[in-house]
């Protein structure tokens, strides 16, 4: 048999309606952030660089280790 024809379906808020929730939502997301002080973003900043040339540095070794390698098998 089929669903029985009380059931009722969940209505979907009209475009307007949703569009203005999404920007509701998105206020009250931004409010909880939390701006960090100057010298938070300093130090925050210096550690994404050391990782940034740590992890260049490793790609570098890696691209002349494997490189020498290719030369010796091949070469």
């Amino acid at each position: 048999m089929a669903k029985a024809s009380n059931t009722e379906k969940a209505v979907k808020p009209n475009v307007f309606m949703r569009i203005g929730l999404f920007i509701k939502q998105i206020i009250d997301e931004l409010r909880k952030v939390v701006t960090p002080s100057a010298k938070e973003l300093f130090f925050w900043s210096l550690a994404v660089f050391i990782f940034v040339l740590l992890l260049m540095a490793l790609v570098t070794g890696m691209d002349f280790g494997l490189g020498k390698l290719v030369l010796w098998v091949f070469g």
